[in-house]
């Protein structure tokens, strides 16, 4: 429930429509309330300072009627800049980088604030009376009307200073690294899986049924699309109500076809026609990739960045570099953290679940690969890869993780040195390369072993 409610608040504060409309209820809230001032300070003598409104209900109709005009105008520019900032950064950078302007409170804030103060002028409009034997002003109620106007002007300012930053490079590859940051900070906690990780290789092997891949039942997925969130407390549930073993295929961030096996359980003869639905209920489909229980989601969005600024079309190897870097800020921040175990247990430390977790090698896959692949015309990508490698070395701990950024490091190197023209380009590589080398192997210690691997892949 508790992960059904955070993918809930995940979609709302995604949507345009969410705090606009919450602001709305709210400005209706404050109208009542600033009317229910006026008719207990109708006859006050408060109402007649000099602070207060005096005119007669023609000038606040005035007043007014020219606040709500501009105001649903300005609404209108503010929706067409923010229209043309989502084009621009869906053509330049990505069309998924939209739902991170989308989730800019600034924009969200700025819209709610001009709509809400037009349906408060129009809400007050219809209070004031001018009749024969009744004139009545609403003054408390007007005077909100102008301070909420006068506060428009600034966040109308503050808009076009924020649109301005928001469509620089350097801010949306931080903006992209701050979700990344979050996501790790919710996905890999320092403790997590802790338990699970002092426990031998041995032990989990121990603790796994022999007749587990001969007898155990598939259950299918009922829906097609991008595996977004898993609640694993509700899985965990099942499997221990049901007395039962589960095995997933898919972790999030893949997308699973509608009739394909979703899990594997164990004692096979206990799938029944209510259990595949409970199972599939704890798996949250959708169509698009998100960033809940997704962390390849956010590297994968740098990647983008820095795979069209090294398109021919674009030819930005500065915007390149700085994703490169912000990627190795956030590799060096898994290096160091402990990533969980793909065994979970029961409170009677009873095997239930084995999960498809994500790992330092996937991640790593992820955050090079593509960039490589397109980096070989560009020397001083290559080399910026090589050195992050380098810094990411000092935060890494085990060889196996060492023997990934190892064969990352060999693959970079041999095709940077294929490519550079000049003998002086590929010595910059090779040393580079060297360093990188020399920092895993230093943070492998003198008894580790470096080896090159067959297929560019490398033996520790």
């Amino acid at each position: 429930m508790k992960t059904r409610l955070f993918n809930l608040w995940y979609r709302l504060r995604s949507s345009f429509w969410f705090l606009p409309a919450l602001m709305t209820v709210l400005v209706i809230g404050l109208f009542f309330t600033n009317q229910a001032m006026d008719e207990f300070l109708r006859h006050s003598p408060l109402t007649e300072r000099w602070w207060v409104y005096t005119g007669g209900p023609a000038g606040a109709r005035s007043v007014l009627s020219t606040i709500a005009a501009s105001m649903i105008t300005v609404a209108g520019v503010v929706f067409s800049i923010t229209i043309v900032v989502l084009t621009l950064a869906s053509s330049q950078f990505g069309p998924r980088l939209i739902k991170n302007f989308m989730q800019v409170r600034v924009y969200q804030i700025v819209l709610g604030t001009f709509v809400a103060t037009f349906i408060y002028c129009i809400l007050v409009l219809q209070t004031i009376r001018d009749f024969a034997d009744m004139v009545y002003v609403p003054v408390i109620s007007f005077f909100f009307g102008l301070l909420l106007a006068i506060l428009n002007l600034g966040l109308l300012i503050f808009f076009i200073h924020s649109v301005s930053e928001s469509i620089q490079a350097d801010n949306i590859i931080a903006k992209v690294f701050r979700d990344l940051h979050e996501a790790t900070d919710r996905i890999f906690p320092d403790k997590l899986g802790h338990d699970d990780l002092i426990r031998s290789e041995q032990k989990r092997e121990a603790d796994m049924p022999p007749e587990f891949h001969h007898q155990a039942a598939e259950v299918m997925a009922e829906n097609s699309g991008y595996l977004q969130v898993v609640d694993n407390d509700g899985l965990m549930r099942i499997a221990v109500e049901e007395d039962l073993l589960i095995h997933l295929d898919h972790r999030p961030g893949d997308f699973i076809t509608r009739g394909h096996i979703l899990v594997k359980i164990w004692p096979g003869e206990r799938a029944g026609e209510t259990l595949a639905p409970k199972i599939n209920s704890v798996f949250i489909l959708g169509a698009v990739r998100t960033l809940e229980q997704d962390v390849e989601f956010a590297i994968n969005q740098m990647v983008e960045v820095a795979v069209r600024a090294l398109s021919p079309g674009v030819n930005d190897p500065f915007t390149a570099l700085t994703c490169i870097d912000w990627l190795g800020v956030a590799l060096s921040r898994l290096a160091g953290r402990r990533l969980p175990s793909s065994h979970r247990y029961d409170d009677e430390d009873r095997l239930r679940v084995i999960a498809k977790p994500f790992d330092f090698e996937g991640i790593t896959d992820a955050a090079f690969n593509l960039i490589r692949q397109n980096a070989l015309a560009s020397v001083a990508v290559t080399i910026h890869l090589l050195e992050t490698i380098t810094t990411v070395a000092a935060r890494v701990r085990g060889s196996d993780a060492r023997g990934v950024l190892l064969r990352h490091a060999a693959m970079i190197y041999r095709g940077g040195k294929d490519q550079a023209w000049s003998e002086g380009d590929r010595e910059d590589v090779a040393q580079r390369y060297h360093a990188a080398v020399k920092a895993l192997k230093g943070s492998a210690g003198e008894s580790e072993n470096f080896a090159p691997g067959p297929a560019g892949r490398v033996k520790i």
